[in-house]
């Protein structure tokens, strides 16, 4: 009779074994651990762009879209949102199940490289990716308050000390700052002064950009010792800058103090 012959001729221990299975069923039951959420790997890659200053239909046509396109060339990927504001583009791209995220980032960074010719030139870094799981969420939220610093001030000391200090914890994968805004200083160009100059808004975007240099000049050299010049150039506050030279003419200055209003701010002022 094959199988069944042995729990035929012994039907005692046939009833004791269907018992024990069905206690046993039960009891696994109980512990049985059932999540809303279930946790599942899904590869999703988060690429980030920045160009200050361009508002968001210039990023999404000018930036988003080639990327779009170039990305949309990799295998695999299951969905792919972009989302484009003022001076910031973030694609949102979501792989297959069976795709790695070790993988799909290298597919990705290789698309980003192909869509470096596409992209204006004018952008101060190149486009960056974040792994992500959509799945995870923040374990910790920590507020800082001041009575004295500004909220610029406030986030400089989170993200130069209070930022790096967490992330040096063992076991801390990222850490993330919001709330707040980078400290800048803004340049309010006046119109009128500026038309009565005969410069454009870019001559002044570039002289900006060319007064913020850090370069090496270069170096003196012994028989014993040997030492290197450099220069930092780089401007930090809004006094900085109003000194700054756009033109010069018959022994006459033009300085960006006398066609604009410079102050120390913040990158988004609607932000607060």
């Amino acid at each position: 009779m094959g199988f069944s012959e042995t729990f035929i001729r012994r039907p005692v221990a046939t009833t004791l074994l269907a018992l024990g299975i069905l206690i046993g069923g039960g009891v696994g039951y109980m512990f049985l651990a059932v999540a809303s959420l279930p946790s599942v790997d899904i590869s999703t890659i988060v690429v980030f762009v920045n160009r200050p200053g361009a508002d968001p239909e210039t990023m999404a046509t000018s930036i988003a879209a080639p990327l779009e396109r170039r990305l949309g060339e990799i295998p695999g990927i299951n969905e792919m949102t972009s989302l484009s504001a003022t001076g910031s583009s973030t694609i949102i791209i979501q792989f297959d199940v069976d795709r790695t995220a070790d993988s799909a980032a290298h597919d990705v960074q290789e698309a980003l490289n192909a869509a470096i010719v596409d992209l204006p030139s004018d952008l101060p870094t190149p486009p960056i990716f974040r792994k992500f799981n959509p799945a995870a969420a923040p374990i910790m939220t920590i507020a800082l308050t001041s009575q004295t610093l500004s909220t610029a001030q406030m986030y400089d000391v989170a993200d130069t000390i209070l930022g790096q200090r967490l992330a040096q914890i063992e076991g801390v994968s990222q850490v993330q700052l919001s709330g707040s805004e980078r400290p800048a200083v803004r340049v309010r160009l006046d119109p009128a002064r500026l038309a009565a100059t005969g410069l454009a808004a870019q001559d002044v975007y570039n002289a900006l950009r060319a007064a913020n240099v850090t370069q090496p000049l270069g170096g003196f050299s012994g028989a014993a010792r040997a030492s290197m010049i450099g220069i930092n150039g780089q401007l930090s506050h809004a006094g900085d800058y109003a000194g700054l030279i756009l033109r010069s003419r018959n022994g006459a200055m033009l300085r960006l103090s006398d066609i604009a209003e410079i102050v120390d701010g913040v990158a988004n002022t609607r932000l607060g």
